[in-house]
C-alpha cells in the first residue's frame, strides 16, 4: 500500500509539474515547454534507484552511520554560507552546486537528524526521568535548525522540528517536557519572524492578504483565486489560468493551488486520500516494526512526510505564513524528491523485518530518588531471589560443579 500510493503520487506530480510549468516556459522561453518535467523523471529516477538501495541497506550500518552522515549535513549546512559555494535563489542562499545541478543540503540534514533522534531515543528504552536527560537531542536539532534559519529557511526548520517533536510524542515523552521546549521554541521563531522588515510584512499580510494583494500577499491571494475557480470539478487538465500570467513559481510551493483549479475539489480529496494512505501505511509498519530503534525510525519518516505535506496545504489555503516548504512527491524540487524517496525505500527496509539494536545508554543512579525506592528495588530482588528454582536449573548447577 505504502509503495503504490507513493508510485501514484509521484506520476501524479509528473503529470502536474508538466502542466504547471509547461505553458509559462513556452511563453517565457521558447521551446516545448518540457525540460522541467525531464528534470523531475530524472530525479525521480535517481530518487527510486536511492529506495531500492535503502530498501536492501542494512540498518546496522545504517545505524553506525548515523554519527559521520550528521557531521556531512553540519559541514554542508555551514558550507552553504560560504561565498563562491553557496547558491543565491531569489534572495536565499541555499544550494550548493552549479548550473542545473544543485544540492539542497537542508533537506539531508532533516533526515540526518530523523536518523539521529531516532538512535537517542532507542538507546534509552527506559524511558527519561527528567527533561533534562533531553538537552543533548535538543541542542543537536537546535543547532541544526538555527543553521536552516540563517540560510533564510524558516520553513524546513519548522518542518524539521514539528518532525523531531512527533517523534518524541511516539517515543511516550511527558508532554509537559515538550510543551516546555515548544514554549521556548515558539517565543524565538516569533522574535526571528519580527526581526526583519520583509518577515514582519509577511506575517502582516497572513492577517490580511487582500489589502496587500499587490505587492506582499500577491502569491496568497493569487493562489488562493486558482483553488476557488476550480469548483468542485475543475477547470479540465492544463486549463488553469493562473498558472501562465498571475501565479509565480506554480510548479514549486503553490503546485496545490493549480491542482485545485484543474482538478477542483475532486482532484484535492484524491491527492488527500493517498497522503492518508502513506501516513496509515507508515504508522503501522512503525507499530509493527521489530525494535525500538526500527520503530522511532519509520515514526520520523512518517512524520517528516506528513508535517511537510500539511505545513504546505495550510500555507496554500491560508491558514499560516506562507514558509516555502514544498509538496512532498508532487512539487518541483531534486533534492527534496530524492530525499523522501531514499526515506520511502527505509520504510519499506523496516516493513521488510529490518532492525538494528541501538546500544542502551548508561544511566547513572539519579541522587535524586528516594530511600524508599531503593528499599522497594532491594525489596523485590530479595523476593525474587528466594523464589524456588525449577529442577533443570538445579540439574545444570550440579552438572556445573
Amino acid at each position: 500500500m505504502l509503495l503504490s500510493a507513493v508510485f501514484c503520487l509521484v506520476a501524479f506530480g509528473a503529470v502536474m509539474v508538466y502542466s504547471a510549468s509547461s505553458a509559462s516556459s513556452v511563453v517565457e522561453g521558447g521551446g516545448n515547454g518540457s525540460s522541467l518535467l525531464i528534470r523531475y523523471l530524472v530525479f525521480a529516477a535517481l530518487g527510486f534507484v536511492g529506495l531500492n538501495i535503502a530498501i536492501r541497506f542494512p540498518l546496522k550500518k545504517l545505524l553506525a552511520l548515523t554519527g559521520p552522515l550528521l557531521a556531512i549535513a553540519f559541514v554542508l549546512l555551514i558550507a552553504v554560507k560560504i561565498p563562491g559555494i553557496g547558491v543565491t535563489v531569489n534572495g536565499a542562499r541555499r544550494w550548493i552546486g552549479f548550473g542545473e545541478l544543485q544540492f539542497q543540503p537542508s533537506e539531508l540534514a532533516k533526515l540526518a537528524l530523523i536518523l539521529y533522534s531516532a538512535r537517542f531515543l532507542a538507546e534509552r528504552q527506559r524511558g527519561f526521568r527528567s527533561s533534562g536527560e533531553l538537552l543533548p537531542l535538543v541542542l543537536v536539532v537546535g543547532a541544526a535548525i538555527l543553521l536552516v534559519v540563517t540560510q533564510p529557511d524558516l520553513g524546513t526548520a519548522l518542518v524539521a522540528g514539528f518532525t523531531c517533536a512527533a517523534m518524541l510524542i511516539a517515543a511516550g515523552i511527558k508532554l509537559r517536557w515538550l510543551a516546555g521546549y515548544a514554549g521556548v521554541a515558539a517565543v524565538l521563531v516569533l522574535f526571528y519572524s519580527l526581526s526583519a522588515p520583509y518577515r514582519q510584512a509577511r506575517l502582516t499580510s497572513f492577517l490580511d492578504p487582500w489589502s496587500h494583494a499587490s505587492d506582499i500577499g500577491f502569491q496568497a491571494v493569487q493562489g488562493q483565486i486558482a483553488i476557488g475557480s476550480g469548483g468542485i470539478f475543475g477547470r479540465g487538465l492544463g486549463q488553469s489560468v493562473q498558472k501562465i500570467f498571475y501565479l509565480p513559481e506554480a510548479h514549486t510551493d503553490f503546485i496545490l493551488s493549480i491542482i485545485g483549479e484543474e482538478l477542483g475539489v475532486i482532484g484535492l480529496c484524491g491527492l488527500l486520500l493517498l497522503y492518508a494512505l502513506v501516513a496509515w501505511a507508515g504508522l503501522r509498519i512503525a507499530q509493527s516494526a521489530s525494535g525500538r530503534y526500527a520503530q522511532m525510525l519509520a515514526a520520523g519518516i512518517t512524520s517528516l512526510i506528513l508535517c511537510q505535506a500539511l505545513l504546505n496545504l495550510f500555507a496554500v489555503l491560508g491558514i499560516v505564513p506562507l514558509t516555502g516548504v514544498p509538496l512532498p512527491f508532487l512539487s518541483y524540487g531534486s533534492t527534496s524528491l530524492v530525499t523522501l524517496l531514499v526515506g520511502v525505500g527505509l520504510l519499506l527496509n523496516i516493513a521488510r523485518g529490518g532492525s538494528a539494536n541501538a546500544r542502551a545508554a548508561t544511566v547513572k543512579p539519579d541522587a535524586r530518588r528516594s530511600e524508599d525506592d531503593y528499599a522497594d528495588d532491594l525489596s523485590d530482588r530479595s523476593r525474587r531471589n528466594r523464589r524456588p528454582r525449577s529442577a533443570s536449573a538445579r540439574g545444570r548447577r550440579r552438572a556445573a560443579h
